[in-house]
């Protein structure tokens, strides 16, 4: 018997998930009211939610890289990461190391500590390879992603993360640093203290064994819908540890090996 496969109106729930943004009521799981949607409906969805937020204003600045360690693979049952599009509404930089972030802003915020790419060159798929991204990288930062979800109680599928964006909320980064470029991003360690306590741990191979191996498979696949990477983009190539619920007050410090820490208040 043929799969059933679910018939789509994008514009109407593109138009949904911008409602549940600017009003911060979440809905129900798209995989629950819809029925199972495939990645490509789901990237249908999202690419089509992008477009109406940069219709009314928003600019694209990169893309962020979700579901690169195993643990999360697992959970949601899938064999590869997912990625979104980086606003430049909900970019804030960092002043000296610190960083505030508005929880209006926010429904259900989670805070994560990845590196962060700027590239110099572009990159187009098929066949990136790890190597190709090192070369098109003029430097590397520390980042502080905040994760948010659009839908009920992160009740997500991975058709339900990828729609919304890959779950994207807000980001800051540190200071670009080629010297760090230059290390082995694999071994690079890095500690989230959250109000004066070590909260979670992370290491650079826990993004797919190297950060910049998620960067190659993110221009891969991106090689699918005729899109690239291009110069000036920034790319958050997926999380070092596990993500830490925030709440209005809450206070991070983000450390990574050899890097200025970044202190993310949520107010």
């Amino acid at each position: 018997m043929a799969e059933h496969v679910v018939t789509l109106d994008t514009e109407a729930i593109a138009q949904q998930l911008e409602a549940a943004l600017t009003t911060k009521r979440t809905i129900p799981p798209l995989t629950e009211t819809l029925g199972p949607l495939t990645p490509e409906q789901a990237y249908a969805i999202q690419t089509r939610w992008t477009e109406l937020r940069v219709q009314n204003g928003e600019r694209i600045i990169g893309r962020k890289i979700g579901l690169t360690s195993r643990a999360m693979q697992e959970q949601l049952g899938v064999r590869e990461p997912d990625y979104g599009s980086l606003w430049a509404s909900r970019s804030f930089p960092a002043s000296g190391g610190h960083v505030e972030i508005p929880m209006d802003l926010l429904i259900q915020p989670r805070v994560e500590g990845e590196i962060a790419f700027l590239l110099g060159r572009r990159l187009q798929g098929p066949g990136v390879t790890l190597q190709q991204v090192l070369a098109a990288t003029e430097a590397v930062a520390l980042s502080v992603e905040v994760v948010d979800s659009r839908i009920e109680a992160w009740r997500i599928k991975l058709a339900d993360t990828i729609a919304d964006d890959a779950s994207f909320g807000a980001f800051t980064v540190g200071p670009w640093s080629r010297r760090l470029l230059h290390e082995d991003l694999r071994t690079v360690g890095m500690i989230i203290h959250q109000n004066g306590e070590v909260a979670t741990e992370g290491i650079g191979a826990a993004a797919l064994g190297h950060p910049a191996r998620c960067v190659a498979w993110l221009a891969n696949k991106l090689a699918e819908f005729g899109v690239a990477l291009e110069p000036g983009d920034i790319v958050l190539s997926g999380s070092l540890a596990r993500a830490l619920p925030a709440e209005r007050g809450d206070l991070f410090v983000v450390e990574l090996h050899g890097q200025p820490p970044l202190t993310v208040r949520f107010v």
